[in-house]
């Protein structure tokens, strides 16, 4: 079968935003891919498609599903066409994801100092001290350079109407930037001359531009601050990103049992002796960090390490309290940050989002719960997410129950339906529902956005979830002018 063949079938829809395909013409954006692939047959590409397995086989590109008791480390599922955003479209979406970071700096700035923002009654109060992420035991704390959010993964979606809307902030330890550079080192391989010819953006300095931001934020004026990343071990399920990421950027990675605090400073035991650390980049929660301040049955954090955080004589990025500002609930309040904090409007619009703690809000999404996703306020990877269309009767009751119980641990919006990209799936071209996750960088110098980021597939058929514990996959993507 031939590939004009294959286009003539595929399917982009009815109601859906599709990035290839504008009724049954090729965007312009897609013509050099498209026209490139009809040169290959359906074999060639299925030679590709394999070459790419064994490729993520060989470097053990894994992810970890927990729900699952036997064989929960998995190969991510990559989809060999490339998802293509214009450059146009990439300025609107970098100019929006600086505009939010800025505001989400700020309100975690004055959250945990003077907290006007609920003094002047912009975000309730009673959201805040509800929130479980907020930590007061950092209250009064001031990090290097006021910036809170070092890392962040911002998701994105595309509605129906072709806009990008923000579905979430990752503010803790997003994960995932490893995915996305992996899948641009797979392309060149099974792409070359594709790749060069498309003039994309490059990715590859991600882990050069971390590690810059990463020595900025050392203490006081030390020329060569020693960083480590600190991972909770083997057992987590990004841990083969953590080991990917030390080693791009050539620092140590440690666990929590490799770190002791003397006199408020932090050390790393070493073949030589002790050394000091100035800067942890840390992929542990927040709750498991110290077990003199958090858990005390926490064996993955290092004792005393807030005493020397509080005294300033350790970095922690992303910085400790960080998960107010990404709170589901809290997420409802970023526009009016924007205005408040900015004095501007949002440039990437939210979701619409309706607390549940709200009685009217609850009762309107009650009333029309078959439109709606509800999400747990603190819960990621798609796990607590009821979709009202595609949920049974007996199903509903046991969400609504659990809603009333506890109606702050609960957000709604309308189903979107995410735009489709072509994937190459069984010897056919077949459009999925996809999401994108751009990785921005703050440091002193401002905001660094690496061009493209993490796109997600929902690989099931008219499937809207996304994520890579509840069958999704990955794609690369191409920022092209």
């Amino acid at each position: 079968m031939s590939l004009p063949t294959l286009l003539e079938h595929y399917d982009q829809g009815t109601g859906t935003w599709d990035e290839m395909c504008d009724r049954q013409q090729i965007r312009e954006q897609y013509n050099k891919v498209i026209a490139t692939l009809r040169q290959f047959s359906i074999n060639d590409l299925q030679r590709k498609d394999r070459l790419a397995d064994e490729l993520f086989m060989n470097q053990g590109i894994t992810f970890t599903v927990y729900s699952e008791d036997a064989g929960i480390e998995r190969i991510f599922p990559f989809d060999i066409i490339p998802r293509i955003i214009t450059g146009k479209e990439w300025e609107h979406i970098e100019a929006g994801i600086k505009q939010r970071l800025k505001a989400l700096n700020l309100f975690l700035k004055d959250i945990y100092n003077g907290q006007q923002i609920l003094k002047d009654k912009i975000v309730p109060a009673s959201l805040i001290a509800s929130c479980p992420h907020y930590t007061r035991e950092v209250f009064g704390i001031r990090v290097p350079h006021d910036i809170y959010v070092h890392i962040s993964g911002i998701d994105l979606i595309r509605g129906e109407d072709g806009h990008f809307y923000v579905l979430e902030d990752n503010l803790r330890t997003p994960s995932g930037v490893s995915y996305m550079l992996e899948n641009r080192e797979v392309t060149k391989r099974i792409f070359p001359e594709l790749l060069a010819a498309s003039h994309v953006r490059r990715v590859s300095n991600y882990p050069l531009m971390l590690h810059e931001i990463l020595q900025q934020m050392g203490p006081g004026q030390i020329s060569n601050p020693r960083v480590v990343l600190l991972t909770p071990g083997i057992y987590n399920s990004a841990y083969y990103e953590h080991t990917f990421l030390a080693r791009q950027m050539g620092i140590t990675l440690v666990e929590g049992r490799d770190l002791l605090v003397n006199n408020h400073k932090v050390y790393m035991k070493t073949t030589d002796g002790l050394e000091q650390v100035h800067v942890i980049y840390r992929r542990i929660d927040d709750e498991f960090l110290d077990p003199l301040m958090f858990r005390p049955d926490s064996a993955l954090g290092i004792p005393g390490l807030m005493s020397a955080y509080r005294m300033g004589n350790v970095a922690i990025v992303n910085a400790i309290g960080n998960g107010v500002a990404d709170d589901k609930a809290v997420y409802a309040y970023v526009p009016a940050m924007i205005r408040y904090y900015l004095n501007e409007e949002p440039i990437l619009p939210n979701v619409p989002t309706y607390e549940m703690s709200n009685p009217d809000a609850r009762h309107y999404v009650f009333e029309n719960y078959t439109n709606m996703v509800i999400k747990r306020t603190n819960q990621s990877g798609g796990y607590g997410m009821v979709m009202g269309n595609n949920v049974s009767p007996e199903e509903w009751l046991k969400a609504k129950a659990a809603i009333e119980a506890d109606p702050r641990s609960f957000i709604a919006q309308p189903i979107i339906r995410l735009s489709t990209v072509p994937c190459f799936i069984d010897g056919t071209f077949q459009a999925r529902h996809v999401d994108l996750r751009p990785y921005a960088l703050c440091g002193p110098q401002g905001v660094q956005i690496v061009p493209g980021g993490l796109t997600r597939v929902a690989l099931r058929k008219d499937s809207l979830i996304v994520n890579s514990s509840q069958g999704g996959g990955s794609k690369d993507t191409w920022i092209i002018d």
